[in-house]
Formats: structure tokens, C-alpha cells, sequence
């Protein structure tokens, strides 16, 4: 696939979601709901949170895809979030996962190494989160551990192009590693795309957003496709937004209306280097 072919399908993605008012239900941590939310519907997408087994499997159902986040864990959550996803697989419906916090529980680690039989068809996360779901479900031959801080990453974007690919390929979808420039792999092509602002890191939900919107575009494109289209997306939101703001409470406003404002040619002309892995 050339860069030309990945620029179109970009765009097509765009538009599609704009089109589409799909429904993407999300599994997030309660810090974020409202902006994961508001940012599903900027893209074109219809949101629906929810935290409840029955609820969750009805989502997976109805939905075009799903967004579970382990951000903030709740015990209920060590039945619900395993249920859906199974649910997911079988329909084979797309889904999404960002593994928060990788390492801070025993619930936690739980739902996440029981999500590996589930194959979510994107994985979005930082570097050091990334790092550490490789090494949780025995994909990395000489696995050591990550440095994960709190939600936070301490490791770079490179340092995770090895657990990356080898996520992308147990799952057979793509993965998004996201940092000061971001990481999107399907296994086979290697994309690096530029923009975004440093103000990005000093907002609640920029990531889990980022998941919620990719399962947005999961709905209308392949997995690739749709963590590349979600990841160029924010780097031009967040570019522009940082343009325009006055400090981080005005940033958050103005990179929602980027999210809705970016075209699709916006979109797929954002920056990216590409490589064959």
C-alpha cells in the first residue's frame, strides 16, 4: 500500500464517519466520559457510555464498534469489560482498547490478560502502556518491564516499535502508539505521523478521546486505516487548537472544534513517513 492509496483511504474514512452518525459505544474511565463523548460526535459518530454487562453486550450488539478503556476500574468491570469484548469477537465487531494504567491492580490485569483470546482490532496507547501489554500476554521474546507512571509514559515511541508490530500481528489488526510524534502499525507498514501540541499532555482525555474516535472510524475502515485516520486527525486538531488557544482551558475548547472542522483532505494531507516492517 503506497502512501497515495493510505492518503485516500484516509479521506474516505473521513467522510464516511461524517456521514454515517454510527453508533460507537464506549467502556472509559469516568474522568473522561464527557470529552470522549463530545469527541466521538464531532467526527461524525453516536455515543453511548455505559459500565453494565447486559448494557455493554446491547452496545456490542446494536453498535458498529465499541471503546473500552481500563482507566478507572470499578469491580463490576471484572465481568463486564471481558463480556463485551467476548461479544465483540464473536460478532466480529470492531473494537478498540487502551490498557490505562497497565500494571496498577490485580482487577486490572485480570480484564487486560483476558483480553488477549478477544483480539481487539486496535490497541491504543502510550509507549510504555504498549511496552507493557506486549509483555503481559507473552508477545515479546526477551520482555522487560515497562515504565509505566501512573497513566503516563516514561518510555519513547521507538522503544515500542517491537511491541507494537507484535501486537499488531497476535491481533490482526493495527496498533497506535501515541507520544511527541505517533506510531501506527498494522504489523506489515510502519507509519509515523507528525503534528499534534506538547498542550495535548496537559488536558484530561486527549488519549482515551483518541481510542473513542478510532473506534469511530473502526466502524467505516479497516483497523489500520482507522488508528491512522483517528491519529492524523489529532495531530492536526491539536496543531491548529494550540494556534488558537490562550493556555490549556481554551486549548480543550478549540481542539473539539478542529475534531469537527478538519475535512478529509485535512486530514490525509497531515504529515506522515512511512516504512515496510
Amino acid at each position: 500500500m503506497n502512501t497515495q492509496e493510505i492518503q485516500h483511504q484516509i479521506a474516505t474514512a473521513v467522510q464516511m464517519a461524517k456521514d454515517s452518525d454510527i453508533l460507537s459505544g464506549s467502556m472509559t474511565n469516568n474522568v473522561t466520559i464527557n470529552f470522549v463523548a463530545n469527541a466521538q460526535l464531532a467526527v461524525g459518530g453516536s455515543a453511548a457510555m455505559t459500565y453494565m454487562p447486559d448494557e455493554g453486550e446491547n452496545l456490542a450488539r446494536n453498535g458498529g464498534s465499541m471503546y473500552i478503556n481500563v482507566g478507572t476500574m470499578q469491580t463490576i468491570y471484572e465481568e463486564s469489560l471481558p463480556h463485551t469484548a467476548q461479544v465483540l469477537h464473536e460478532l466480529h465487531k470492531p473494537w478498540v482498547l487502551d490498557p490505562v494504567a497497565i500494571g496498577s491492580g490485580k482487577i486490572r490485569t485480570y480484564v487486560l490478560k483476558r483480553f488477549k483470546e478477544y483480539k481487539p482490532s486496535v490497541v491504543r496507547g502510550n509507549a510504555s502502556e504498549i511496552i507493557a501489554l506486549a509483555n503481559l500476554w507473552g508477545l515479546l521474546e526477551e520482555g522487560g518491564p515497562s515504565r509505566v507512571r501512573g497513566v503516563d509514559s516514561t518510555d519513547s515511541v521507538l522503544a515500542a516499535k517491537e511491541a507494537a508490530i507484535a501486537l499488531a500481528k497476535w491481533t490482526g489488526g493495527a496498533v497506535a502508539v501515541s507520544g511527541e510524534t505517533d506510531l501506527v502499525t498494522d504489523g506489515n507498514h510502519l507509519i509515523m505521523s507528525y503534528g499534534g501540541s506538547v498542550m495535548m499532555t496537559r488536558i484530561t482525555g486527549s488519549g482515551c478521546s483518541l481510542g473513542g474516535v478510532i473506534a469511530v472510524y473502526a466502524a467505516v475502515a479497516s483497523p489500520f486505516i482507522a488508528a491512522l485516520t483517528g491519529t492524523n486527525l489529532y495531530n492536526v486538531a491539536g496543531k491548529r487548537a494550540a494556534a488558537k488557544a490562550g493556555g490549556t482551558g481554551t486549548f480543550q475548547m478549540y481542539f473539539l472544534d478542529e475534531l469537527y472542522n478538519a475535512t478529509p483532505q485535512d486530514v490525509s494531507e497531515n504529515e506522515i513517513t512511512a516504512e515496510e516492517v
